[in-house]
């Protein structure tokens, strides 16, 4: 059985019986709502803190953003239909975090950004479980693709992405101007 799930056999006539119990522990995942930019932030602000090197954009441009700007973004995000903003959560704590958007350029494609897993739920799939509802997001539009960029080496998001068989694409690009970090693109196809 899972990570966070208990479960008892009971024996009836030679039959074993299974129950399994959801456990408050077990991980869930849903799309932030249009009015959740605070929260959005909050936990976009934890990642960038947490994991500067993962990421294109840096802590101090995203604590100097306007909040109508995060508030925007959520709208929009959630009104236009073409962005999946995703959050993981365990007993109404915000634990993960995924964004996926339609390339505007090529629709057939998927990008997926912001990928992250708080340090203390990490080990539990909960990014596994965040990039497969990115992918069945992707697959239910009919997109072909689905891309992302990690920063070079042996890391747990580079071994989750080979895993899944995401594979790379082109050279490695430093991961933002003047940055001695590369990032690699990689590409899954899933249709």
């Amino acid at each position: 059985m899972g990570r966070g799930r208990r479960t008892r056999a009971l024996q009836n006539n030679n039959l074993a019986v299974l129950f399994v119990m959801q456990s408050q522990n077990t991980p869930t995942l849903r799309v932030f709502r249009p009015d959740e930019w605070r929260a959005y932030r909050q936990i976009r602000l934890e990642a960038l803190a947490d994991s500067p090197d993962a990421y294109g954009a840096t802590l101090a441009s995203a604590q100097a953003r306007a909040d109508a700007d995060w508030s925007a973004q959520i709208a929009h995000a959630t009104d236009a239909g073409k962005d999946l903003p995703l959050v993981a959560e365990i007993n109404g704590c915000r634990i993960g975090l995924a964004w996926a958007k339609i390339n505007a350029d090529d629709p057939t494609t998927v990008n997926i950004y912001q990928m992250w897993v708080s340090p203390r739920a990490r080990g539990q799939g909960i990014g596994r479980m965040l990039l497969a509802a990115a992918i069945d997001w992707a697959g239910k539009l009919k997109a072909t693709a689905v891309v992302l960029a990690v920063t070079c080496g042996d890391t747990a998001a580079a071994r989750l992405y080979a895993r899944v068989g995401f594979r790379p694409v082109g050279k490695p690009e430093p991961l933002r101007p003047e940055s001695s970090l590369l990032a690699q693109n990689l590409r899954l196809e899933i249709m």
